[in-house]
């Protein structure tokens, strides 16, 4: 895409960012806060498999991503990441200890993430989202490349956040109410 077809339909760039922020704040968020309200502490940091994260781990990482790609690469702030970290967490303690974060500490931090992120995304531009950026070491990385891979790794993790909940909660988490005959969010 060049920066004249941008310039000329910024209408679309700006509709691509909202939809961006909408899925984060209002879509991925409420689902994920349903599940935290349907597990019990033990189960954050319950991992099916060695070869698994947990929801504890997956919500870490989610903050982390989220920051590195765009409140780091996009906005400029210090990239301060320790990936590998997101993922040891909870593996060599037991539920409760003090060193490892609470649910609502978990949330805490991914919503501040999310706001951070969204406070970057309310100022792109549609020029900017053809600027390229280094991030994560990969350098050239176009600005749009890293909202839409921001959301998808968000919305691939929901869904393992989700299918986690349902393992341990046994529960239907009540996402959407049909009684209409249409889906309607029941978190709004």
């Amino acid at each position: 895409m060049s920066e004249e077809i941008v310039r000329a339909d910024g209408e679309i760039a700006r509709a691509f960012v909202a939809e961006a922020r909408r899925l984060l704040a209002e879509d991925y968020l409420p689902k994920i806060e349903r599940c935290l309200e349907h597990l019990e502490e033990v189960d954050i940091w319950w991992r099916p498999n060695e070869a698994s994260n947990s929801v504890g781990n997956l919500l870490l990482h989610l903050a982390g991503n989220a920051r590195q790609w765009i409140v780091a690469g996009v906005g400029g702030a210090e990239d301060r990441r320790a990936r590998q970290s997101e993922f040891d967490a909870g593996t060599r303690r037991q539920p409760g200890d003090a060193e490892q974060p609470t649910a609502q500490e978990l949330l805490a931090r991914l919503r501040a993430t999310l706001a951070e992120v969204d406070a970057v995304l309310a100022r792109l531009g549609p020029a900017t989202l053809l600027e390229r950026r280094t991030i994560q070491g990969l350098s050239d990385v176009v600005v749009l490349d890293a909202v839409f891979h921001v959301v998808e790794h968000f919305s691939m993790h929901t869904g393992q956040i989700i299918q986690l909940t349902k393992m341990r909660a046994a529960s239907d988490l009540g996402f959407y109410d049909f009684t209409s005959g249409k889906p309607r969010a029941s978190w709004k």
